[in-house]
């Protein structure tokens, strides 16, 4: 019903910035939060950002004042802009997107994922 496909991963030296995105597709009556998400490997994924339709975001600690979250309503978009990157900053970024559609004339909500994006910082 509904895709979510990341883009803009890579590798990159300390200190550099990586702008990710997410687009999300299908049938789609309206978008609620969306965040980012990483995981390291041999660690649980965390949360990384998230941000309402409304424009409210929230952090984890370890970014604050490094990445920005911002999305596009319109186009059913969310992007994270990553500056000053550490290598601790180096995962899998996965898009997360908690989606309201239609199936006929039922509403459902449901919670979607996209395949997920590497990301890798080089000291």
């Amino acid at each position: 019903q509904v895709q979510l496909v990341e883009s803009g991963g890579g590798l990159v030296q300390a200190g550099g910035s990586l702008r990710l995105s997410c687009a999300a597709s299908g049938s789609i009556f309206s978008i609620n939060s969306m965040g980012w998400y990483r995981q390291a490997p041999g660690k649980q994924r965390e949360l990384v950002a998230t941000i309402t339709s409304g424009g409210s975001t929230n952090y984890v600690d370890s970014v604050k004042g490094r990445f920005t979250i911002s999305r596009d309503n319109a186009k059913n978009m969310v992007f994270l802009q990553m500056d000053s990157l550490k290598p601790e900053d180096t995962a899998v970024y996965y898009c997360n997107a908690d989606v309201t559609y239609y199936s006929g004339y039922l509403g459902y909500r449901d919670g979607y994922w996209g395949q997920g994006t590497q990301v890798t910082v080089s000291s």
